[in-house]
């Protein structure tokens, strides 16, 4: 996967009036093998999604995850149409580089019932089926799960790449062929590396069709898109606690500042 070789564009509304366009939001440009005013198409693209008075525009970032879609001729399922479809921009307001959307198909969590002799009876279970939508270039922030009250130990989870590409960043390398994040072009480096906050040390990068998974409980870890988006599939276990590593971060949108101020 080539961040910094290809010219990609990421879907965003220009009207009111629900139209989408496509702007260019990572425009690699290639000179001596480096990628210039990267950060800065970016930063351009983030604007568009959020309102004169700086509040997050949901509706907006919905529309550009479905323009993405049609790219992928991927299908817009009828609960993607709905609030089961939600977006984030994690409080940064800068939606294009650092934010997402998703939906729990599936989130359960409960009891085995009357299941005769089994040495699982009453003991409890849960699942998880989540899609991931990332716009290119665009990342999660760097995570982790715990064991919650409810009796669940940690959120086990791994992803497979339904389209596009992405690049999976952990703490350690467990042996599915990650590389030192240290090694990646100054320019290819995750948002936050550097930072004392910032935990992760190894990638890794996946195309259409591939798979990681998380195999050291608790750890810190988070996903960023190729150069033409990603929609990925994760599977998990039941999704009950997250903490992100920078402070200050939430599950949560940026809000009018006018509404921040009070």
């Amino acid at each position: 996967m080539k961040f910094t070789k290809l010219a990609v564009a990421v879907a965003v509304v220009a009207t009111v009036a629900v139209q989408s366009v496509q702007a260019q939001c990572c425009q690699a440009i290639k000179e001596g093998g480096v990628a210039k005013d990267t950060q800065c198409a970016i930063a351009k693209a983030s604007k568009a999604f959020y309102a004169e008075n700086g509040a997050f525009d949901p509706q907006k970032a919905k529309n550009s995850y479905f323009a993405m879609m049609k790219k992928f001729n991927c299908p817009i399922y009828k609960p993607l149409l709905t609030d089961e479809f939600w977006v984030c921009d994690f409080l940064q307001g800068d939606f294009a580089k650092l934010g997402m959307g998703g939906i729990f198909w599936m989130n359960h969590q409960g009891t085995y019932g009357d299941v005769k002799d089994k040495a699982f009876k009453g003991k409890k279970y849960g699942f998880l089926g989540h899609e991931i939508y990332l716009l290119p270039g665009q990342g999660l922030p760097e995570h982790r799960h715990f064991a919650g009250p409810e009796g669940f130990g940690a959120k086990m989870e791994g992803w497979l790449i339904r389209y596009g590409s992405a690049r999976f960043f952990s703490v350690g390398d467990s042996g599915q062929g990650e590389k030192l994040i240290s090694t990646l072009p100054k320019e290819e480096q995750p948002w936050g590396f550097g930072e004392d906050w910032f935990k992760c040390k190894y990638y890794i990068d996946r195309e259409m069709g591939g798979r990681w998974k998380l195999v050291d409980p608790e750890s810190y870890h988070f996903m960023q898109a190729g150069p033409e988006g990603c929609i990925a599939t994760e599977f998990a276990t039941y999704h009950n606690d997250v903490r992100f590593s920078k402070p200050g971060m939430k599950f949560d949108n940026t809000k009018a500042k006018a509404e921040e101020a009070k």
